[in-house]
């Protein structure tokens, strides 16, 4: 009876044992510092808040202060950057990858094959090269894109000015996102009559003039999802308030830095979307298995003061 009392004895002290060996494990496997690289294109308020949702959200789940590094590079619209920057996050060997917009996505992908990445703010990866479908993503690479249906917001623009029968389309020829996007808007302009005009920008210097000759000849503007244009929306703001004409441009941020309305998205909503992503990811998951996700929520929004600025009827959405 004394053997078989010490021999419980013995057990229980060794699971007990055990079980705080694992419990320490757990505890450290929970504490690991996790590395995560950040290439974002350019400074325009877009992609900077769908940085900052994703902080924000990573930050709520837990992965803060010493929980997590992040290296966080711009390349201010700079392709030798986007080179330099993407070569550097590889060589980190972080855990996961972020990359805010195309040409970043790109330039991160080519240069690291094997660290998962993420991407945001991109309007059509599959065009772009980033996934063959984005339903089942094979190139290591998944995301969310900020695409709104670009007939829904040539839709709102012809419903709230009515007697705009000219639209002025203007964007970076060489941003892919754009390209598609106009191509989508030349199509809804044409199946509704309107006629349109176009005029291109390859950089921030380049707008103000392009602006100033479109905005004189059009009733109306139309901006896709571009990063120049973005960043560059307080001119164009200026220059379509002096013509007393609407700018609808694709992205929210970009009604709140000069545009007049929009049906749009949030992008730090965006962010917070995509870092529940990468948790996933850092708990487990593969890239493979997560499918591009769609915005979750598309809002109207609107600028008081440049609506006000508007010279001709206007017909606001209940």
């Amino acid at each position: 009876m004394k053997k078989h009392r010490l021999l419980v004895i013995a057990t229980t002290a060794l699971v007990g044992l055990t079980l705080i060996g694992c419990g320490k494990k757990s505890n450290a496997a929970s504490s690991k510092t996790v590395k995560i690289g950040i290439l974002q294109l350019i400074d325009q308020s877009a992609l900077t808040e769908a940085r900052k949702g994703f902080v924000a959200e990573l930050a709520k789940a837990g992965y803060s202060g010493d929980r997590v590094k992040i290296d966080y590079v711009n390349a201010q619209g700079d392709q030798a950057n986007l080179k330099t920057m993407s070569d550097r996050l590889a060589s980190d060997k972080n855990d996961v990858n972020l990359a805010i917009a195309t040409p970043a996505a790109q330039a991160l992908q080519q240069a690291d094959k094997k660290t998962p990445m993420l991407f945001t703010a991109i309007t059509d990866p599959k065009s772009a090269g980033l996934v063959t479908n984005p339903a089942k993503p094979d190139k290591n690479a998944t995301g969310v894109t900020d695409l709104v249906a670009v007939a829904k917001q040539i839709d709102l623009l012809h419903q709230t000015f009515p007697e705009a029968k000219t639209v002025g389309l203007m964007y970076n020829a060489g941003e892919p996102n754009s390209v598609y996007q106009i191509k989508q808007a030349k199509a809804r302009l044409k199946q509704l009559g309107l006629r349109y005009q176009v005029r291109t920008a390859a950089t921030t210097n380049d707008v103000q003039q392009a602006a100033e000759s479109l905005a004189k000849s059009v009733d109306a503007l139309y901006l896709p999802a571009d990063n120049v244009m973005a960043a560059a929306m307080p001119t164009i703001g200026k220059v379509a308030k002096a013509q007393q004409i609407p700018v609808v441009p694709a992205a929210s941020t970009m009604v709140q830095d000069g545009g007049t309305i929009t049906k749009g998205i949030n992008y730090r909503d965006l962010g917070k979307q995509t870092a529940k992503m990468a948790i996933k990811l850092l708990k487990g998951k593969t890239v493979k298995t997560l499918p591009v996700e769609k915005p979750a929520k598309v809002e109207t929004v609107r600028n008081e003061a440049m609506l006000k600025a508007v010279k001709q009827t206007v017909k606001l959405p209940e």
